[in-house]
């Protein structure tokens, strides 16, 4: 039994998270999913997920999450472990700083019940969005994409597109759409050094010369094979025949009712046919599917996703993620393999408007994997972080 306390500050938690493996973020949301899967088990419950509870301050709205992990659905990865944790998080009511938005996580300690260690979230939440984005690529998205495009510049897009562009080299073109310059500088230096083979490109999405600008963004949406959207906009970012088929589109920007960064009819384009959903779900593994509308939790997304309650979808329209996990017998393998595969027939171009689309809101069983993670790794690395000593004695 410690007394002790663990500090981990954003520098602490970047030395730490640098260590980490797309593969190795994928496997820890892959279980996080597959929890959530199955968190509302009534006689053994795998995770307790109560609702946020939200206190306004002078210039920001606190938000409390707490959850816990009390088993995994298998030992898939070798850092993952069951715990318990509350983050913090202060959303202001006007812009914030360029650093993102504050944020800490407790951890607790699952024999005493005293917190065991703080860490700095700011990137944390952005991390394991942007790992489990990346598992909806690999599951439904195009198997070698050739171009990205993004919408917003913060740390959601940071993430998204370093994990992108890590994990498939074949991306050779990305494209950043932006509405305010203020963190466009940074976005840019911690892309264009760490991939000198991509050719990026940076267009605001408001500009004098609107008519050129429209013309560009709308050749880099067709062009496109992945399209991340992280912003809270409340009206359409683009309109969806600006979309080729075979695209596949991430949502992670919208988080309650009123904001939407798609039109309706670009959700109703990932909607498979009901007749074939159980099909193409068992075949996942196998095969691409040519269109999909996959969710992190169906239930959130239909209390908090704009873009899901506008276009009233029913629970036969939607697929959980740990839904099209769960169907793969080894998802370490798939992982593997995935990258190497062509897909079996090409996508893009095709006859009908088919695409594939994932929309998540974030768990609060991904912010305890991804903090236990963290607080596994500095034990192991054992020169990290600040230790207070009997903190509580």
């Amino acid at each position: 039994m410690t007394s002790s306390l663990l500090v981990l500050s954003a520098s602490d938690v970047d030395r730490i998270t640098s260590t980490f493996s797309p593969k190795e973020l994928m496997l820890l949301m892959s279980q996080a999913f597959l929890v959530a899967l199955c968190s509302g088990a009534k006689d053994s419950p795998s995770a307790y997920t109560p609702h946020r509870t939200s206190i306004p301050i002078k210039n920001h709205a606190v938000l409390f999450m707490p959850a816990r992990i009390v088993k995994s659905y298998h030992e898939v990865s070798d850092f993952f472990l069951p715990g318990t944790t509350i983050k913090v998080v202060s959303v202001p009511s006007s812009s914030g700083d360029l650093r993102g938005i504050p944020a800490s996580t407790l951890v607790l300690d699952e024999e005493t019940g005293g917190i065991k260690a703080i860490i700095n979230a700011r990137d944390l939440t952005a991390l394991r969005t942007a790992a489990g984005s990346l598992c909806s690529t690999v599951l439904v998205g195009p198997r070698k994409p050739t171009s990205i495009v993004a919408f917003g510049t913060g740390k959601q897009i940071q993430a998204h597109l370093i994990l992108h562009l890590t994990h498939f080299p074949s991306i050779c073109s990305c494209t950043v759409i932006y509405r305010s310059n203020a963190r466009t500088p940074q976005l840019r230096s911690s892309l264009e050094h760490r991939f000198p083979s991509v050719t990026f490109t940076y267009f605001p999405s408001q500009t004098t010369t609107l008519d050129d600008t429209t013309m560009h963004i709308k050749a880099a949406l067709w062009e496109a094979s992945i399209i991340v959207c992280a912003t809270p906009s409340t009206k359409p970012l683009f309109p969806s025949h600006w979309v080729r088929a075979g695209t596949h589109v991430i949502l992670v920007g919208s988080f309650r009712p009123e904001m939407k960064e798609v039109q309706k009819e670009l959700i109703e384009r990932a909607v498979p046919v009901r007749s074939d959903i159980r099909n193409v779900i068992r075949g996942v593994e196998r095969d691409r599917p040519r269109r999909m509308l996959v969710v992190d939790s169906r239930l959130a997304c239909k209390l908090e996703a704009g873009e899901i309650i506008d276009a009233g979808l029913s629970d036969e329209d939607v697929v959980e993620i740990g839904d099209l996990i769960e169907q793969i017998s080894d998802f370490d393998s798939f992982l593997d393999s995935a990258i190497k595969r062509e897909d079996a027939e090409e996508v893009n171009g095709a006859e009908d408007d088919s695409i594939t689309l994932f929309k998540s809101v974030g768990l609060g069983v991904q912010d305890v994997a991804i903090a236990c993670a963290v607080i596994r790794k500095a034990e192991e690395m054992g020169d990290i972080g600040t230790r207070v000593l009997e903190y509580d004695v």
